[in-house]
């Protein structure tokens, strides 16, 4: 019940954010289409949040929560602020030569990330100033994400949670507030919303009773531990925007508009996969480092089996309908001023195909935390390396030399994401830091059958409500939003007819939240 509410406060902030993430990128879509300018924009926008991927969220929390859960368990909350504080010290350092870097070596990254844009000059040159711009943005984030490492560890997960939320509403207000819209405004909204994100979390640690200072960068024994767990942690955490990053980088050898419909295509498919995935990681992650760093094995091997059981449960079903109903969804969500039809049909395939490996997403996102909270980066980074070459080999595969195209990008990125999660698996089985117990062996088979079969209603209903899907908005939403009440009506039907999950049980757990 800890692990779901705690999971369920990150999810439903992760969930605003993402509603108001898709109200920003409709605005975007009517504005900006999949043109030229938006591709630029992506671009951009892309590199910042590769870095905070790999060095913040990604590589930092993943050896930070640990080590600063563990040391609280064991020295008190006092300890884990001076660690905290020193670890911040080094961070803003570090980060502050990178993001110099950054700005003077702009061009480069920018050829590195999409070389098909250097054939046009005036494409090339937007990209390049848009990724000045928007730089800045890496050093906000990566301080917030220290700041949510803390609160999260803490216990406190709506603070960091909510985060998210103050980026897109900085980006609505500029795409409705601000004219002419241009990249450069909403270059300027997302550095900003950074700003705002680092002030948020800054005040939320001080109302929490760990006011955080800037002492003098100072390499103690724990920040270079920290360091050590880092490096390795850097490309293993965040091989999921690694292999985005190479897809972004073919799409831009395809004709123009390839890397919007994989920007647009990907946003929805990331719904499920932060309100879900990440929302259940992030929540298991500092308990798992207690019961690790206890030597409570069954303990921990037992808070896995749930975290799998509920993400699942809600993942697989997710990625049915993202398959079936990509086409509406998109239709109802972005087919609207300069995003036309067309727009539509390219970018549904390359959602269908990111949905392929949603469960595999999510599945990297609950299993990692078994490596990180015994300390271990190094095997994640193995095997990341192994799921990158596959995802190399197959975007160069099936997106330039068949006639996929992007969505054969989609298709190799869903591969490697398979092949990371059943490696990462493997590997916790062979150790026995994992075990799948009596109770998900049981309930996992079930959530898939029933998953199957909300496939195949929605398949029919899809086809029953043709005519509404094919008319204006209010009838597409309509019509759309019918078959989402069905869908999850069939599936909860199925899956509690089935067995995957306890009538007794939902019923208890009903009673003890209205209790």
């Amino acid at each position: 019940m800890a692990l779901l509410r705690s999971a369920a406060t990150i999810g439903l902030w992760t969930l605003l954010s993402r509603a108001l993430g898709f109200l920003r990128d409709m605005l975007t879509a009517i504005y900006l289409g999949a043109g030229p300018v938006a591709d630029a924009f992506f671009v951009a926008q892309r590199l910042p949040n590769l870095f905070r991927s790999l060095f913040a969220e990604g590589a930092f929390n993943a050896a930070f929560v640990p080590l600063f859960a563990g040391t609280i368990a064991a020295e008190g909350q006092q300890a884990g602020k001076r660690f905290a504080e020193d670890a911040l010290a080094v961070l803003v350092s570090v980060l502050f030569l990178f993001v110099v870097a950054g700005e003077i070596f702009a061009p480069m990254l920018v050829r590195a990330i999409a070389p098909g844009f250097a054939v046009d000059p005036e494409k090339f040159a937007l990209t390049v100033a848009l990724t000045r711009i928007t730089f800045p943005y890496l050093l906000y984030i990566s301080l917030a994400s220290l700041q949510g490492g803390v609160l999260n560890s803490l216990g406190r997960f709506a603070a960091y949670a909510a985060t998210p939320t103050l980026l897109n509403l900085f980006l609505i207000a500029a795409l409705l507030g601000v004219r002419p819209i241009n990249g450069q405004v909403l270059a300027w909204a997302v550095t900003a919303g950074g700003l705002a994100q680092f002030v948020w979390l800054m005040v939320s640690c001080a109302r929490a009773g760990v006011p955080l200072s800037l002492p003098w960068p100072r390499l103690t024994p724990a920040v270079k531990k920290l360091l050590r767990l880092m490096l390795p942690g850097t490309f293993g955490a965040g091989v999921t925007q690694l292999n985005l990053l190479v897809s972004t980088a073919i799409a831009s050898l395809l004709p123009s508009g390839a890397v919007s419909y994989l920007y647009y295509a990907d946003r929805l498919n990331q719904l499920p996969l932060g309100v879900v995935g990440i929302a259940v990681g992030t929540a298991i992650l500092p308990t798992l480092s207690r019961q690790v760093r206890t030597s409570d094995d069954a303990g921990a091997i037992a808070t896995q089996n749930r975290g799998l059981e509920l993400a699942l449960l809600l993942t697989l079903p997710a990625a049915a309908a993202l398959c079936v109903l990509g086409r509406p969804i998109l239709a109802t969500l972005f087919q609207h001023g300069a995003f036309g039809p067309a727009h539509t049909a390219a970018t549904a395939g390359a959602l269908a195909a990111y949905a392929a490996g949603l469960p595999a997403f999510v599945l990297v996102k609950i299993l990692a935390p078994g490596f990180f909270a015994r300390h271990d980066t190094r095997t994640p980074v193995i095997i990341a390396t192994i799921a990158m070459a596959v995802n190399a080999v197959l975007t160069v595969l099936l997106g330039i030399l068949s006639p996929l195209a992007h969505v054969g990008i989609a298709m190799a990125t869903s591969i490697a994401g398979w092949v990371n999660a059943l490696a990462l698996l493997s590997v916790l089985l062979r150790r026995g830091h994992f075990a799948f117990d009596a109770r998900a062996r049981r309930s996992l088979p079930r959530i898939l059958a029933a998953t199957l079969g909300m496939g195949l209603a929605l398949l029919a209903l899809e086809s029953a409500l043709a005519a509404p899907l094919a008319g204006d908005f209010v009838h597409r939403l309509a019509a759309l939003a019918a078959l989402v009440a069905a869908g999850l009506a069939a599936f909860a039907l199925l899956v509690l007819a089935f067995g995957g999950v306890s009538w007794r049980d939902a019923l208890r757990r009903l009673g003890r939240e209205a209790a």
